[in-house]
């Protein structure tokens, strides 16, 4: 008999922590999920690979490994961790073999022109513009304390290609955020159809698992209702 997943990795995306994730935690652990938020730093493709893989290892069994914006990159090349049955992607990067979150946003750019580099290697969002363009539908307050507590996110994980996508033999779901300004919701709906991904759309800023929860979680718990632990 084919065993139901219920274990869920959520993986944040750039200038975010794993903060924003509680509302989506919450609803999967009402609903019986065992859920773990990856706090990685942003610091290198490869740090962020380290912390996100030790998450699904501590899961300690098959998972749902779920990524948000730029942790679409991140569990791009995780989800091949043999324990991951399934992918989900909230308005996120599903990246292909030669492709980085850098070479997407320049092939079809996002409507903002907010985000600005360091001298330290890093990048930032403008803090003005954050709100009207990462968080356009949440609280006033709360976009504005996003703003000031962001995590820049370096250029190299910026601009790291992917080498083996994960969801060319996993299967795949994907939200789209039609109303996203950090990523072109005409890229979103592009990587999702070549991943064969499950679709649905949001009226929705970039923050979609924010600024809808139930919808967010819902799509994870598809997910792991439609692959089987044992395959």
């Amino acid at each position: 008999m084919a065993q139901q997943i219920k274990n869920v990795v959520l993986v944040h995306g750039a200038f975010a922590d794993g903060s924003g994730w509680e509302p989506v935690a919450q609803i999967l652990m009402n609903d019986g999920y065992k859920v773990s938020v990856v706090q990685h730093p942003e610091t290198s493709y490869a740090d962020d690979q380290k912390y996100t893989k030790a998450a699904i290892d501590a899961m300690g069994g098959p998972v749902v490994l779920v990524g948000h914006s730029y942790g679409g990159s991140v569990i791009t090349e995780a989800g091949n961790h043999p324990n991951v049955k399934a992918l989900v992607y909230i308005a996120a990067f599903a990246l292909d073999a030669g492709e980085s979150c850098a070479s997407i946003e320049a092939a079809v750019p996002q409507a903002s022109k907010a985000f600005k580099p360091d001298s330290n290697g890093n990048w930032w969002i403008e803090q003005e513009q954050f709100a009207a363009d990462f968080a356009a539908d949440l609280p006033k307050d709360q976009a504005q304390f996003m703003a000031i507590s962001q995590v820049p996110i370096s250029t190299d994980a910026f601009t790291h290609k992917v080498t083996n996508p994960a969801w060319k033999t996993k299967p795949t779901w994907y939200m789209v955020a039609t109303e996203d300004r950090s990523i072109n919701p005409e890229q979103e709906r592009m990587m999702a159809k070549r991943a064969h991904a499950t679709t649905v759309e949001v009226k929705s800023s970039h923050v979609a698992y924010m600024s809808h929860p139930r919808e967010s979680a819902k799509l994870i718990e598809e997910a792991a209702a439609s692959v089987s632990a044992n395959r």
